[in-house]
């Protein structure tokens, strides 16, 4: 009996050190190696190396331009041609802003105070057009949704040079062209907003959530305007950003619309400065000066907004 027992001991020894054994095998292969981690280590650092690198350049090839109209609109007509074009030399700044201010009684502040209402209002109604016509598309069924669809996505394929010609005859039998209303008009629609808008709103807003407001009694308009507005947040800043710089920058559609000096966007406006240099040299000054203060709205614009695009797509979604 106690050979038995002594045997039975013995095998179960014998498997309690095979399981340790295999558990102290399986262990090691899981935890890898110091080599494996050295390598991936060193991989991930060259990765971050060659990233922060082509950043750097990026940054450099976009802020060079900016760094040279600061620059430039320091100096005076003749600095500007006998000096290194990225180097400052005499601190005109004040002289140069002055100067642009109070040219003409003051033109550049109506230019620029146009631009605000083209780019400002345009932008404005066109995002809220945008959203709206997305979140429709995009969480209501009807007959010919996706025609409408197709449609919009045709528009967003044509560029707005190829439209602005019959929109200037269309304006000119209406009475409207060399008006506010010619430029503003065709800023309050964004093919490519709405396209945008309704991509964004299928995958944020939750039928779930719409469904159930319903059910509490809100209205569609109730709907869209506190779930769905708010869950398409970043989607609304992306769309507003670009219809904002898109309008600001516009050159061509003013250029065809506008004979009057005093409706001109800024823009226009220092285009038409600039065509004067041959034969005034003190224009220079002027256009780089003005160019220098026709940009610093949109840097505010973007530093302003760019906190709204750390929103997710679970904005208003629900939670499980």
């Amino acid at each position: 009996m106690s050979i038995r027992s002594e045997e039975k001991a013995r095998t179960s020894q014998i498997e309690r050190d095979e399981t340790a054994a295999a558990a102290g095998a399986a262990a090691k292969m899981r935890r890898p190696s110091k080599l494996d981690g050295s390598k991936t280590t060193e991989s991930s650092r060259r990765s971050r190396i060659i990233v922060t690198a082509i950043l750097a350049v990026l940054g450099i090839y976009f802020l060079v331009p900016v760094y040279y109209v600061v620059v430039a609109a320091t100096k005076t007509t003749a600095d500007l041609f006998s000096t290194n074009g990225f180097l400052f030399a005499n601190m005109n700044l004040i002289e140069n802003l002055q100067l642009v201010f109070t040219f003409n009684g003051g033109i550049f502040i109506r230019w620029f105070m146009n631009s605000i209402l083209y780019a400002g209002v345009g932008a404005v109604i066109a995002t809220y057009l945008a959203a709206a016509g997305g979140f429709a598309l995009a969480k209501y069924s009807f007959r010919g949704s996706n025609i409408v669809f197709g449609t919009i996505l045709g528009g967003v394929l044509v560029p707005g040079t190829a439209t602005a010609l019959p929109l200037f005859l269309l304006f000119s039998s209406m009475g409207i062209a060399n008006t506010y209303w010619a430029v503003l008009i065709p800023s309050l629609v964004s093919p490519f907003g709405l396209f945008l808008c309704r991509i964004y709103a299928k995958a944020s807003v939750d039928d779930s959530v719409i469904e159930s407001a319903r059910l509490d009694g809100a209205s569609e308009m109730r709907i869209f305007h506190t779930l769905g507005l708010r869950a398409m947040t970043p989607a609304l800043v992306t769309v507003f950003l670009f219809q904002l710089v898109g309008i600001w920058n516009n050159f061509f559609l003013p250029l065809i619309m506008l004979a009057d000096e005093n409706l001109y966007p800024i823009t226009l406006g220092l285009n038409n400065w600039r065509s004067q240099v041959d034969r005034l040299p003190e224009f220079y000054q002027l256009t780089t000066g003005g160019v220098l203060v026709s940009i610093i709205p949109l840097i505010v614009a973007m530093i302003v907004l760019q906190k709204f695009w750390r929103g997710g797509l679970t904005d208003g979604a629900v939670k499980g």
